[in-house]
């Protein structure tokens, strides 16, 4: 069996990709971090399955609707309870590690993906209601996105910047944290306690590529192309975090912006189930993984490190000499993601809405 304290050997943190009340409540999350989760992160789609599909919520919800919130807001007030008992939870590893582990996350509205104010107000507000040290916001990596995350850095908020699907995405966002950073160093301001992950997503390149590859019948090209799309990313995580300009910050008592890889449930049944954890293992990096595949790491999964895999970056430009566009491609998954978490979370208000009788 696979320990999560292998990994965290070689550099990895393994998070959780899950919320539900009743998880929380009843002790579940608790033995996982006994077994060595270090931290847990949340999204619309998420939290949309948790309150419709059962009732651990109703009764909170019906009282929520009788004082006259709005869905939107009830839908915060129920999250914000669950995140706040999450990172009590996790609240002794944050604080053994420094600031390193010990996150959970909650996602600003899929609403305001195009919207830079919009987005650093509700930001500000989810911190100061929530207000748990260990709290990171998520803000999409929309061009939108990428200014409101250098202003909440630069005001102390942790960030935890999600929907990466390319190294271009990646790397604006790295520059953002990192100018957050220099503007509060720049301030006279402390940057010792700000914390940030740049949750790229992975399986979701193969979904896209793999149906192009099989028309071509190229078979032996398939289950590759993620893989090789976060070595590739990595490989620019090792350059940004290093040399004059990091070493100034870091020297202030800067953190890395860790990567962070996200959906890594393999899609492709042919696949073994633990291909993008296994695949993925290396130093500085976290893993937030769903609850099955986690099941199958503690099984079987493995604990060698395998990053940076330059072995694999050559994937890419072969897919451009076999005619398959790896950038128009993940420019359409950016856009696709933001889609789907809108559409979670509108299906989520309208859970709420039948739940309380509209």
């Amino acid at each position: 069996m696979t320990s999560l304290t292998d990994l965290l050997a070689q550099g990895q943190s393994i998070w959780i990709d899950y919320i539900e009340r009743n998880f929380v409540k009843r002790g579940e999350l608790q033995r996982l971090i006994e077994q060595g989760v270090r931290g847990l992160t949340s999204n619309p789609a998420i939290f949309q399955k948790a309150i419709a599909e059962g009732d651990a919520y109703d009764a909170d919800l019906i009282g929520f609707a009788t004082s006259g919130l709005a869905s939107q807001a009830i839908f915060e007030n129920l999250a914000i309870a669950d995140i706040q008992d999450a990172a009590d939870l996790f609240r002794s590893i944050y604080d053994n590690s420094h600031g390193e582990d010990g996150f959970v996350s909650l996602e600003v509205s899929p609403e305001l993906a195009d919207d830079t104010e919009g987005t650093i107000r509700q930001a500000r507000r989810l911190h100061h209601e929530v207000s748990r040290p260990n709290l990171m916001i998520k803000v999409p990596a929309t061009p939108a996105g990428m200014p409101a995350i250098k202003c909440l850095i630069a005001e102390g908020i942790n960030v935890n910047v999600t929907l990466i699907f390319g190294s271009e995405q990646y790397v604006a966002t790295a520059l953002a944290y990192i100018e957050g950073l220099e503007q509060r160093v720049a301030a006279n301001q402390s940057v010792h306690d700000i914390a940030s992950v740049a949750s790229f997503f992975v399986s979701r390149l193969d979904a896209a590529v793999d149906p192009l590859l099989e028309q071509k019948g190229l078979t032996s090209w398939m289950g590759k192309a993620a893989i090789a799309n976060a070595a590739n990313t990595y490989d620019q995580f090792l350059a940004i975090f290093s040399g004059e300009r990091w070493e100034r910050l870091a020297a202030a008592g800067g953190k890395r912006q860790r990567l962070l890889w996200a959906s890594t449930g393999t899609k492709n049944k042919r696949y073994p189930d633990t291909l993008y954890i296994d695949a993925l293992i290396g130093k500085h990096t976290v893993n937030t993984i769903p609850p099955a595949t986690l099941k199958a790491v503690f099984d079987h999964g493995s604990s060698a490190a395998a990053l940076p895999g330059h072995d694999m970056i050559a994937c890419l430009n072969g897919l451009a000499g076999l005619g398959i566009d790896v950038n128009e491609i993940i420019a359409r998954l950016q856009q696709e993601g933001v889609a789907a978490f809108r559409k979670a979370y509108q299906e989520l208000l309208q859970s709420i809405e039948k739940k309380r009788g509209i």
